[in-house]
């Protein structure tokens, strides 16, 4: 008995604080305001690092069963690595508590990852290598305490114009495509709700104002991209073929209307 009780104290404590648990299960006070928000925060928190280490997969896969980056901008891409790269460094070099950026360090891997494939899908194998080997050294240097506090928070202060400005070439884009092409609209869906949530928990965690600025402008950007997704549903790409099936009814249909003349 004792021994569940320490497992499941455990296991609350990594969505509360010591004095919440106190709180909640020996007080047994479980409307208590400020230790509600805590816990809702935290538990947000680590259910957007859970679910941020699969959100681009999707995405991942989209462009490797079909063998192309087609309608994905690959400015948009290293222009949103470079803000989660940015954000991830400044959050733990502040040591900010790992469920307030933890899902960067999963963003990081995946948009670096997209970005690679982008490049190489589009033919550019030069510039796929060099990518490859120079941004893991720029990501070390930013991380590992050699780079001033000053340029962190530089670096997190541009977020806001570089998110909003890397969405918009996408959203763009589609709306010159009338398609979303092979965006995956899961990925933009998962990370238009996350972060929403991340507003709330960067408020609740860190108090950072710059944090909050920047998640405010990405839900904004990522909803305008999730509304795309939405209206393109059923679109096809400007100049793409019709299908298969669309072809052989037409030709079905002039042959019957050959045979009436």
């Amino acid at each position: 008995m004792d021994q569940a009780k320490e497992v499941f104290e455990k296991l609350a404590l990594l969505v509360t604080t010591p004095d919440c648990y106190d709180e909640f299960f020996n007080k047994m006070n479980f409307m208590h305001v400020p230790c509600l928000k805590s816990t809702l925060s935290k538990g947000l928190g680590l259910g957007i690092v859970a679910g941020s280490s699969l959100v681009k997969v999707p995405q991942v896969l989209k462009i490797l069963m079909n063998k192309s980056a087609e309608g994905i901008s690959i400015y948009g891409v290293l222009m949103e690595l470079f803000a989660v790269t940015a954000a991830t460094a400044y959050c733990f070099v502040q040591q900010y508590p790992f469920s307030a950026y933890g899902e960067g360090v999963f963003l990081i891997l995946q948009t670096a990852l997209i970005a690679a494939l982008v490049l190489l899908f589009s033919g550019q194998r030069v510039l796929t290598f060099l990518f490859c080997a120079l941004y893991p050294a720029a990501l070390y240097y930013l991380v590992a305490g050699f780079a001033p506090m000053d340029v962190l928070w530089a670096l997190q202060s541009a977020n806001v114009p570089i998110i909003v400005a890397a969405k918009l070439i996408q959203v763009v884009t589609n709306y010159r495509a009338g398609s979303t092409g092979q965006l995956s609209a899961i990925t933009v869906m998962l990370l238009f709700l996350g972060s929403l949530a991340r507003i709330f928990t960067s408020v609740q965690e860190t108090g950072d104002t710059t944090l909050i600025v920047t998640f405010i402008a990405t839900s904004f950007v990522n909803g305008l991209l999730a509304a795309q997704v939405v209206y393109y549903w059923n679109a096809q790409p400007a100049g793409a073929k019709p299908a298969a099936g669309k072809n052989a009814a037409k030709k079905k249909a002039g042959k019957k209307a050959k045979k009436t003349d």
